[in-house]
């Protein structure tokens, strides 16, 4: 069966009508901690990429 324009504007209308937005601390504290685990996740890729880069440096100083 299909559904006619109208109908489906209906439909729509009925399941936006459904949705549970978030309230403004469920999304300042959903961008607090993703902001923190951002920050986390960088200064743990600074911390490998400078160990790496020492790591290096120390092996091709050694063969050279």
């Amino acid at each position: 069966m299909k559904t006619t324009p109208a109908q489906f504007v209906r439909q729509v209308k009925q399941e936006i009508g459904k949705i549970t937005w978030p309230t403004r601390a469920e999304t300042m504290q959903g961008t607090i901690v993703v902001i923190v685990m951002s920050l986390v996740l960088a200064a743990f890729l600074v911390g490998v990429d400078s160990v790496l880069a020492w790591a290096m440096r120390y092996i091709l100083k050694v063969g050279a």
